[in-house]
């Protein structure tokens, strides 16, 4: 498996979800599997994209092309970092959870 974590900055978190959500489908057309969205606790503007990607090779390509940088933009996202994973390994410490 692979994942894409991105951290960035948002000027605003209900419009960067518009445009986030709005983005769900050519997402998904270009690999992404599955996604959780996080914040900062202490600063909602800061905001963590986890997501599942058919191949790291699609989700860079994705995350940079020319189109997805429009996309930033309108979304007011403040220079983001991605950090491409790949797989180890998971389990479940606490099945009360």
């Amino acid at each position: 498996m692979q994942f894409v974590l991105i951290i960035h900055d948002v000027a605003d978190y209900n419009a960067w979800k518009t445009v986030f959500d709005d983005a769900a489908t050519i997402r998904r057309d270009a690999g992404e599997i599955s996604y959780q969205v996080l914040k900062y606790d202490s600063d909602p503007n800061r905001i963590v994209h986890f997501s599942r990607w058919r191949s790291l090779d699609a989700a860079r390509a994705f995350f940079e092309s020319d189109r997805l940088v429009e996309i930033r933009a309108q979304a007011g996202v403040k220079a983001p970092d991605f950090i491409y994973l790949d797989h180890l390994e998971s389990g479940i410490l606490n099945t009360d959870a």
